[in-house]
């Protein structure tokens, strides 16, 4: 979470302005300590000597202190000049090595908090306090990363563990529905939707954890052409339940994985199409292209939702229980595949309650042309 701050100067601009401002004083007091030397040699009033002297013996004036003052003030002034400028410069170029160490670090925390874990700062060089920071941030990372890594295999492993059994029970359950001379109940359907659902959530699982580790190949892809596939395929589903799709847009070409992002828009469709109203709903999937990012968004309509109960929808096997129907509820993991299969590609989601109900979806994805520029 971001804390909004007002802007300041730079680190390095006060760094900078410390430096002259320092030098300027070392400066000053040291045209201080002359001027008061010369004081002591100089008198307060004029004096002629040999004017008292007869015949041609000349005059001589000794200079006063205004005199005096009056030739060093100039020359004081052009050197303070100088230091100001010297110090500026200097201090400018000193301050940036002294923090190119510091930059390096926040870049490695802003890559660690986009959730790449591998960046490390390795500084190099003999130990410091920038270097001890470095060290221990890396180590710190390495930690993370690793503990992230075991979580993530646990995920997969148990996920494909599970689904051997999983598929065993599932074609137990259809040949004993299969079977003329055993009279099938309500208990079979139960356990064959139980079973399932517990399929269903395994394979999400799986895909929650493929896109966090980001293991999948990129290619050119079209968002548009993929929302209109998600809209073919689930328009048997939309029909069922008495919603209408509407696709619009323009070509939106991106980079990623055509599988992924096929499933993180039939998630979103058929979210939007299962929590909907009862009667005549409408889903909205639009694609649109930015100067270097494209957009997906999907809106439904829907019973009014809070902001609080949104902002929660992307976690983990939350369901949002009071926008629920009993049938097609799903595993609770569709939005937070969404969120994660977005954060893999570089994108951001937002989920935007509507005004008379329901929900406005937006992913943006790198554009292509983006995604090329910056390789």
């Amino acid at each position: 979470m971001s804390v909004a701050r007002a802007p300041g100067l730079s680190v390095r601009l006060k760094l900078t302005l410390s430096y002259a401002g320092f030098l300027m004083l070392a400066g000053a007091l040291l045209i201080a300590v002359v001027w008061v030397f010369l004081l002591r040699y100089v008198p307060e009033v004029t004096h002629l000597r040999g004017s008292e002297v007869p015949g041609d013996q000349p005059v001589t004036f000794v200079p006063n202190r205004l005199d005096l003052w009056r030739a060093f003030a100039p020359r004081a002034a052009q050197a303070l000049a100088f230091l100001l400028v010297f110090g500026l410069v200097g201090g400018w170029i000193l301050a940036g090595r002294m923090l190119a160490p510091l930059r390096r670090i926040t870049h490695a925390t802003r890559l660690a908090s986009d959730g790449s874990l591998s960046h490390r700062v390795q500084l190099e060089g003999r130990s410091d306090e920038f270097r001890e920071l470095a060290d221990a941030f890396d180590t710190m990372l390495a930690r993370i990363e690793a503990q992230v890594a075991e979580q993530q295999r646990f995920v997969a492993n148990a996920s494909h563990e599970l689904r051997t059994p999983l598929a065993i029970t599932q074609t137990l359950l259809d040949v004993a529905r299969n079977d003329p001379s055993r009279p099938t109940g309500p208990l079979d359907e139960r356990l064959r939707a139980v079973n399932a659902r517990a399929i269903r959530l395994t394979e999400a699982l799986l895909v929650l954890s493929r896109t966090e580790q980001r293991s999948f190949a990129r290619e050119r892809v079209d968002l548009s052409l993929i929302a209109e596939e998600a809209a073919e395929t689930l328009l048997p589903l939309a029909e069922k339940h008495g919603v209408t799709i509407e696709t619009s847009g323009e070509i939106s070409p991106t980079i990623g994985s055509k599988a992924l992002l096929l499933q993180m828009t039939t998630n979103l469709l058929h979210n939007a199409i299962v929590h909907n109203l009862q009667e005549q709903g409408t889903v909205q999937v639009n694609t649109a292209v930015c100067p270097e990012s494209v957009m997906l968004t999907v809106e439904n309509t829907g019973e009014k939702l809070s902001p609080q109960l949104v902002s929660t929808l992307t976690e983990p096997f939350q369901r949002g229980t009071e926008r629920i129907r009993t049938d097609h509820a799903g595993v609770g993991l569709g939005l937070a595949i969404v969120k994660s299969i977005t954060q893999a590609h570089d994108g951001t989601l937002t989920l935007t309650p509507r005004h008379h109900g329901g929900l406005q979806v937006t992913v943006q994805l790198p554009g292509a042309r983006a995604r090329e520029d910056a390789r």
